[in-house]
C-alpha cells in the first residue's frame, strides 16, 4: 500500500496537516512514537489560541485535534521511525515493524528546548517552569517571575514579560550578556528588570508549583533561594532532526529550510512546525504551516503522479 501522504510527528503541525489532507480526500497516516499532541502537552492552560474565549490546557487542544482527523480518516501510525529515504518520486520511511511509502512526505518532528538538567526541572515543566514566555507570561500578570539565560531570546522574552508582570529577575551565568547590543540597552533600561549575575539555577523547589529557585553564585559559591512563581528558561532550543534525509537543506543551527509553501529543497518532501527555520514557534503558526504542506503537498501529488484522482489512486 502506498500513502499519498506521510506525516512524521503529531504535534500541532502534523495535526493540523493531518486534517487538512485526510479531508481532502489523500490517504494520509500520521507517525507518532510518543504521545500525540507534543511539548503542548505539558502547558496546562493555552490562552492565546484563537476560538477558545477560555483557556484550555495543550493536552485537551490537541486532543480536539486528532479527534478532527480521524474523524476525518487519517490513520494514525504508533511505531517508531528509524529512517527515511527516496525510492524515485516514492518517499520510503523504516519502522522496525517494517517500510512505509508515501507520494509525498510532511516532517513535523518539531524541536525541544535545551534544559538545565537540574532536580525539579521535569517534574515542573508546565506548572511555573516553561520555556516559552509567548505561551505563559499572561498567566503571571502582576507578579514576579524569573528568565534563565543571558542570549537575544532571554533578553527578549525578559522585555516581553515587563508587560505583565511587576518584575523580572534575569539570571544568567556571566557577568555580561550575550544579546545584542540594542537589546540589551533595553533591558537595563527597563526598571522592571533586575539582573542576577554570575548565578546559575541548581533545583527548583516546590510541591504541586514552583516555589523557590535555589541559585549558587559562580564565583562566591554562595548558595541563595529566590522565591518564584515562574521561571522561564533561555539557554538554547534543539530541532529533532536526527532522522531527516541527509540530502535536506538546514540552516546552520539545524533547522529545516522550506520556502513559503513549506516545500524542502527535497521535491515532495515538507517540513512544518517548529522543525522548519522560522522566526516564531508558536501552536498557531504551526497550525498554520502544516495546513499550507498539506495544501502544497496535494497540488504536488496532482502535477506528479498521472493516476491521481483516479479510482483506486489512493490504494
Amino acid at each position: 500500500m502506498i500513502y499519498d501522504v506521510i506525516i512524521i510527528g503529531a504535534g500541532p503541525a502534523g495535526l493540523s496537516a493531518a486534517i487538512y489532507s485526510a479531508r481532502g480526500g489523500l490517504k494520509t497516516a500520521i507517525f507518532e512514537k510518543a504521545i500525540v499532541g507534543g511539548q503542548i502537552n505539558v502547558t496546562e492552560e493555552v490562552e492565546n489560541y484563537p476560538g477558545f474565549e477560555d483557556s484550555i490546557s495543550g493536552f485537551e487542544l490537541t486532543a480536539k485535534m486528532r479527534a478532527q482527523a480521524e474523524r476525518f480518516g487519517a490513520e494514525f501510525v504508533e511505531e517508531e521511525i528509524t529512517a527515511i529515504g527516496l525510492d524515485g518520486l516514492c518517499k520510503v520511511i523504516e519502522t522496525p515493524e517494517g517500510k512505509h511509502r508515501a507520494k509525498s512526505l510532511i516532517i513535523c518532528t518539531g524541536a525541544h528546548p535545551r534544559r538545565l538538567n537540574v532536580p525539579g526541572e521535569e517534574r515542573l515543566t508546565g506548572r511555573g517552569v516553561s520555556y516559552c514566555a509567548t505561551c505563559d507570561g499572561a498567566l503571571y500578570r502582576d507578579k514576579a517571575v524569573a528568565v534563565i539565560g543571558g542570549g537575544d531570546s532571554a533578553v527578549e522574552e525578559a522585555l516581553f514579560l515587563t508587560r505583565f508582570v511587576k518584575k523580572v529577575y534575569l539570571i544568567h551565568r556571566r557577568d555580561e550578556l550575550r544579546a545584542q547590543k540594542i537589546i540589551q540597552e533595553r533591558a537595563f533600561k527597563n526598571p522592571k528588570i533586575e539582573f542576577i549575575w554570575d548565578t546559575v539555577v541548581q533545583e527548583f523547589h516546590g510541591d504541586k508549583r514552583l516555589e523557590k529557585l535555589e541559585l549558587v553564585n559562580r564565583k562566591t559559591h554562595e548558595i541563595s533561594m529566590l522565591e518564584m512563581e515562574a521561571a522561564f528558561v533561555y539557554v538554547g532550543i534543539l530541532p529533532n532532526n536526527e532522522l531527516l534525509e541527509s540530502r535536506i537543506e538546514l540552516d546552520d543551527a539545524g533547522f529545516v529550510y522550506t520556502n513559503e509553501n513549506m516545500h524542502t529543497n527535497v521535491p515532495g518532501i515538507y517540513a512544518a512546525g517548529d522543525i522548519r527555520h522560522t522566526v516564531l514557534r508558536q501552536v498557531v503558526t504551526a497550525t498554520s504551516d502544516g495546513a499550507v504542506a498539506a495544501w502544497s503537498a496535494e497540488k504536488w501529488i496532482i502535477e506528479n503522479y498521472d493516476d491521481f484522482g483516479a479510482e483506486g489512486a489512493h490504494q
